[in-house]
């Protein structure tokens, strides 16, 4: 019996063996798609869903298959039979034991506890996920006090960073909004503290913030009493450490006010509390009370701290000031002095060789290049231009003062700046000397003065020769002038105001083509060179090349946007385009920036009359008439207009002004008395005819009215006014029989001469016609007939005409040059007359009537 089941053990065994080229690969299966770990559809999957919600998904697999204890339960192995493990007290089977009717594998065979089959009861879970998810975070109870408290801190914060934001924008109005609102919920925090029973852990960081930037904000928005109460609030609170410090704000806001005493008093008060550690603090208090005390006019007191700060951290900005106050109670020797310091002050910066590369080595001349333009160098350059400044302005100041002369006082600046760290300002210096003697109309010594840097090196050459032509051109040497601007150019070919210089010298002489040659030089040397610019517009227009000279003065109006000279050119060269109506509109710009410019009211009336508009052309001329009432173009178009519309006695007023003006001119006086007897009142006509009649005896036309006027009054003077009028013209037609009888005479002698004199004889006569402007002003009976004339109006107040910009200098450079427009030319005389009603006189016309065309 005990055979049989030993051999049947056996063969239950071997059931089990199999052979290694009879096994499939132990790692297969691993890649089958288990529709158990699909994650995506977990959702909808009902079980999987109970399963987390219940403890059933928590519950830990079944690992044997007899998990009894019982001897009963568990099979026993005899010697004979095949031992079958048994489970473990932990539920962990045994290795090799026989699971679910799976025989054990041999361990060279295939791998101990893997398996291409799934065991029941158990899956591969190597995340854990069957456990489920884990539970959600606790929230943070929000209702408890320390919470509250915590949210209503954070919120304060966030306000005064708003705040400080919003000003940093110059949204003022808002930031003070803001820090009010900080304020109120920093109030509501205290007393929620106290309700909770946490007095003692209030944030006094947190209050100094809230109020110190409350007071900032007030300050900002200039509510100074607001600011003070702010101020005063930190200030008396003993809680907050280092409070004192606040008021030299205190002292700003009554500066700001002019509440100079009280202002000194909290500058004071805050020096008191700040140790002497705070050295840098306590200079720059220090320094505030001195300017205050400069307002207050105690020159004194300002020195005393000027002078305790210049000897213990002397600085450029204070020892200037205390040259001011030197200087305005007229100390000499201690204006010297004070220099002397100044100058000596050191700048702390580090010479500019540093920045100068090297050939070697190229990882410093990549450093360099990298400093070259940082903020820092930026910082050091404006502290040196600065320093520079103070000192030029400095010796300025107290030349004149600190010695017996002005160039004494000088000389002893110059003398000390060469001797300083400031060497490169010493040539600078001596060309402000110079300009000083320009400024004092002594030409001659500014002259001598700038001829001493002729063997200069050559910025200070090119500087000096530069004035020199500036000087020669403004006295009309031009060849001087030229000269000198040929030595700036030789010193420095690229210095734009010597190119400028020589660019004038040339467009005098009319060289138009080559002084633009000149101007465009001096732009590509420096594009932002308006003077340049302006002169080349200007010689555009000489050329008569309009569309490239409007360019010009628009890229000029780009740059001066509210330069009433190039508004002007661009309404000339509109006028000259015939576009009246951009001629308008920029003169109407031009007033807009000169309001009360006689000669663009004018200029802008004659537009207007031009294009008809008769209104508005009166009102534009009127406007000029009463900011300069000795315009005589003006005042003529105005009597024209007032004649014209049948207002006689008005037109009066102008033409007695008119001949306050140019009494020497018989037409305005006869204007006068025409005027007078167009609106009926003949006796005063009369009276007026006969006191021209007194200064210009040999009038014709005074005669005629005369005699017509006592004819309709029957007076007994007719006779004698018509006697003196036969003899005038009786001696005017022997005048005009010599001249002719002379021009015939010289005729014939021409045309017995050469050829070539007879070629001459031709054009001669022709040249030596006089304008019928010089004739009206010699012979006072052509001025009589020229009637309905009208001068137009010029725009002389302004540089309209062809002046070149010097390069130094925004005013006009030569007033002889000719206005652009032209000379002023009569107009063509209207043609309308009016004859005399009387019979002897029908056919002669009258040259009293001035109407406008």
């Amino acid at each position: 019996m005990s055979v049989l089941l030993h051999n049947l053990s056996r063969e239950r065994e071997m059931e089990n063996v199999h052979l290694a080229v009879e096994e499939e690969d132990i790692y297969s299966g691993y890649n089958d798609y288990n529709p158990t770990f699909d994650s995506e559809e977990l959702e909808n999957d009902v079980g999987f869903q109970q399963a987390v919600r219940t403890s059933h998904g928590r519950r830990p697999p079944m690992t044997a298959k007899f998990p009894g204890t019982a001897i009963g339960a568990r099979p026993l192995a005899t010697a004979f039979g095949a031992r079958i493990p048994l489970a473990s007290s932990m539920g962990r089977p045994m290795t090799g034991a026989v699971q679910d009717g799976a025989a054990r594998p041999m361990t060279a065979v295939r791998a101990a506890g893997y398996t291409s089959s799934l065991t029941r009861g158990s899956t591969f879970d190597p995340l854990g996920q069957s456990k489920g998810p884990a539970p959600p975070l606790e929230g943070k109870n929000e209702d408890t006090p320390e919470e509250k408290i915590k949210i209503l801190e954070k919120k304060v914060n966030d306000l005064i960073e708003e705040s400080c934001m919003a000003q940093s924008i110059g949204a003022l109005q808002l930031a003070l909004e803001k820090a009010k609102e900080a304020g109120r919920k920093e109030r509501a925090l205290v007393r929620q503290r106290e309700q909770s029973g946490n007095a003692e852990h209030i944030n006094l960081d947190l209050t100094y913030s809230v109020l110190l930037n409350l007071a900032n904000q007030y300050a900002n928005n200039e509510m100074y009493p607001e600011a003070l109460n702010s101020y005063q609030v930190i200030v008396k609170n003993k809680m907050f450490s280092n409070a004192g410090r606040l008021k030299v704000n205190m002292a700003n806001i009554y500066v700001k006010q002019k509440s100079y005493p009280k202002a000194i008093k909290f500058y004071r008060m805050a020096l008191d509390q700040i140790s002497n550690a705070h050295k840098e603090l306590r200079i720059k208090i220090m320094q505030d009370i001195g300017v205050v005390f400069v307002r207050m006019g105690q020159y004194s007191d300002a020195i005393t701290s000027f002078e305790h700060i210049m000897s213990e951290s002397p600085n450029i900005k204070t020892g200037f000031n205390l040259i001011l106050c030197y200087y305005a109670i007229g100390d000499r020797e201690r204006m010297k002095k004070a220099f002397q310091k100044l100058i000596s002050v050191p700048l702390g910066i580090d010479d500019e060789d540093k920045y100068i590369p090297s050939n070697d080595d190229n990882d410093s001349n990549m450093v360099i290049e990298a400093i070259k333009n940082d903020k820092l160098h930026q910082m050091e350059r404006n502290l040196k231009v600065l320093a520079e400044k103070y000192i030029m302005t400095a010796a300025k100041l107290i030349a004149p003062a600190i010695e017996t002369s002005f160039a004494t006082g000088f000389d002893w600046c110059v003398d000390i700046v060469k001797s300083s760290q400031y060497i490169e300002l010493a040539n600078d210096l001596e060309i402000n000397k110079a300009i000083t003697y320009l400024r004092q109309k002594d030409f001659n010594q500014a002259v001598e003065t700038l001829k001493t840097f002729e063997k200069k090196d050559s910025r200070v050459k090119s500087a000096a020769a530069t004035n020199l032509s500036f000087l020669y051109f403004l006295e009309k040497d031009y060849d001087q002038a030229d000269r000198y601007a040929d030595l700036a150019m030789t010193a420095d070919r690229y210095n734009p105001a010597a190119l400028i210089n020589k660019g004038n010298t040339v467009f005098v002489k009319q060289d138009y083509e080559k002084a633009a040659e000149f101007y465009k030089e001096a732009l590509r040397n420096d594009s932002s060179c308006t003077e340049a610019l302006y002169n080349l517009g200007l010689t555009y227009k000489k050329l008569n090349r309009l569309d490239e000279a409007l360019d010009c003065f628009l890229k000029l109006h780009a740059i001066l946007r509210n330069s009433a000279q190039v508004m002007y050119q661009l309404a000339n060269l509109y006028e000259l385009l015939e576009d009246p109506q951009q001629a308008i509109e920029w003169l109407i710009q031009v007033l807009s920036v000169t309001h009360t410019d006689p000669q663009a009211l004018a200029k802008l009336g004659e537009l207007y009359d031009s294009e008809g508009d008769k209104s508005q052309a009166f009102q534009y001329y009127y406007e000029s008439f009463r900011y300069y009432p000795s315009n005589i173009d003006v005042i003529e178009w105005l009597g024209a207009y007032y004649i014209e519309t049948q207002f006689c006695e008005k037109a009066i007023q102008f033409f007695e002004r008119a001949t306050l003006i140019q009494p020497t001119q018989v037409k305005w006086q006869l204007m006068v008395a025409s005027c007078y007897r167009r609106s009926g009142n003949y006796q005063k006509a009369l009276e007026t005819y006969k006191d021209i009649h007194r200064k210009f005896p040999e009038n014709v036309e005074c005669l005629r009215f005369l005699v017509r006027l006592c004819t309709d009054m029957g007076l007994n003077e007719v006779q004698e006014y018509a006697t003196k009028l036969k003899k005038v013209e009786k001696m005017k037609e022997i005048r005009e029989q010599r001249v002719k009888s002379g021009r015939e005479s010289s005729s014939r002698g021409r045309r017995e001469g050469s050829a070539e004199t007879d070629v001459k004889a031709v054009s001669q006569p022709e040249s030596q016609q006089t304008s019928p402007l010089l004739d009206s002003g010699r012979d006072s009976a052509h001025s009589s007939s020229t009637k309905g004339e009208r001068l137009s109006a010029k725009m002389r107040s302004l540089p309209g005409s062809n002046e070149p910009y010097e390069a130094s200098s925004p005013k006009e450079i030569d007033a002889s040059y000719v206005d652009p427009l032209g000379p002023q030319m009569e107009r063509p005389k209207t043609g309308a007359k009016r004859r005399v009603e009387d019979d002897d006189f029908a056919d002669e016309e009258l040259g009293d009537d001035l109407l406008p065309e």
